[in-house]
């Protein structure tokens, strides 16, 4: 027998429905699918990477930020892959990556009354790219919080005698001499030099490189003073970078016999031509020692109240040569004609006929040498003009902020 067929069932369809469902949502859940079905650390898992995080100090819109910082540039969960600073004029800051990449670092500093600009890029480790621009600026620049410095030789390109130093004079003390000197670089053609730092005759701090021997002519002498934002102590800044370039001339040594009573121009070593003088008398006699001609400052007044010997003389001097700070030059005295060869007459300077004085400056560059001996004056102090050949080299050494 069949068994009876069981009774057919009655179905009831459903109407479907449709809910949306956020992306971010639908996303997550792919995620965690992939994760579930590729089980923990197993194939085919997915894990969302984060951003590379770019920060910048100083940070964008800081304003007044105390001058003498780095800049620098860093990045979280990844790698710099560029980074592009600029200052106020458009021109680059230069720096250098460290720390694997992670790292951006100016390499000077920040400068008074300056605003920068940085821009940087960066990836993580699955390639993703992010970047981040920012801007700052700096204290502005006033008399209160720069220090200002005087360069010589100052004119770019100048030709300038052996015995000329390199110089920087500042208008306010330096109180943190190795910071600065750190950054003043010197190319000499591989001449072997040192700086060292002298009291100028009114008191400033100044710092003068000079070779261990006179200057071998030709040389192309060159500084790089990377000095913007570097502190000069007392709350004060450089606002800028110096850079200057000079030539070394011919060799001419001007050689003073204070006893003889005459100079003699050498150059290359050969005698050129003997003149007479009449330098010092015995009450303001003339200083021994080496010293550079400062200056040539043709026809100018003399005026004996300017360096302390009261209503002496006033008087309009003609082919006058510079020697020291506190007033010794070489210079025409037509009214000491009779005492040339003969007699030591004068208050301190070195005399000579118009023609003779008018033939000299002619003969010279600023930075040849005047050795001056046979007097019965010291030695002229080293920040006395430039009287830094008076110091034997090891000591001029000694006075480097880096011995």
């Amino acid at each position: 027998m069949h068994a009876p067929s069981a009774a057919p069932r009655t179905r009831t369809r459903r109407a479907s429905v449709t809910r949306a469902v956020p992306a971010a949502v639908l996303a997550v859940a792919g995620v965690l699918a992939l994760s579930a079905c590729g089980g923990a650390g197993g194939a085919g898992s997915a894990v969302a990477s984060e951003p590379t995080k770019v920060t910048v100090d100083p940070g964008n819109g800081a304003k007044g930020v105390e001058p003498g910082r780095q800049i620098s540039v860093t990045a979280k969960g990844g790698e710099l892959t560029a980074v592009t600073v600029t200052d106020g004029s458009g021109h680059k800051v230069a720096g250098a990556l460290a720390d694997r990449g992670t790292t951006w670092r100016s390499a000077g500093r920040t400068a008074p009354g300056a605003t920068y600009t940085v821009q940087a890029q960066a990836k993580n480790d699955d390639g993703a790219k992010s970047g981040s621009k920012a801007s700052f600026s700096t204290a502005a620049a006033t008399d209160a919080n720069t220090n200002k410095l005087t360069l010589a030789p100052g004119a770019e390109g100048a030709t300038a005698g052996v015995g000329q130093p390199l110089s920087i004079r500042f208008d306010h003390p330096v109180t943190d001499k190795a910071a600065v000197e750190r950054q003043l670089k010197v190319d000499a053609a591989g001449t072997e030099g040192s700086w060292g730092w002298v009291k100028d005759f009114d008191g400033s701090d100044r710092v003068d490189w000079r070779p261990r021997t006179y200057w071998k002519p030709g040389t192309k002498v060159s500084l790089k003073a990377a000095l913007s934002g570097v502190s000069s102590g007392g709350g004060r800044y450089f606002a800028k970078d110096y850079d200057v370039s000079f030539t070394i001339g011919r060799s001419q040594v001007v050689k003073v016999d204070i006893a003889a009573k005459q100079l003699t121009l050498y150059r290359d070593g050969q005698s050129v031509k003997t003149l007479p003088i009449s330098a010092g008398r015995p009450a303001n006699a003339t200083w021994n020692g080496k010293m550079v001609l400062m200056a040539k400052e043709g026809t100018i007044r003399m005026r004996s109240e300017t360096v302390g010997l009261g209503n002496a003389y006033d008087k309009m001097v003609d082919y006058s040569m510079k020697l020291s700070t506190s007033g010794t030059y070489a210079h025409a005295a037509p009214w000491n004609a009779s005492k040339f060869g003969r007699v030591n007459d004068s208050s301190g300077c070195i005399g000579m006929s118009d023609a003779d004085a008018s033939w000299l400056y002619g003969e010279l560059n600023v930075g040849d040498v005047f050795e001056v001996t046979g007097s019965s004056e010291g030695t002229i102090a080293t920040g006395n003009g430039f009287g830094d050949w008076n110091v034997d080299w090891a000591q001029w050494q000694g006075m480097s902020a880096l011995k």
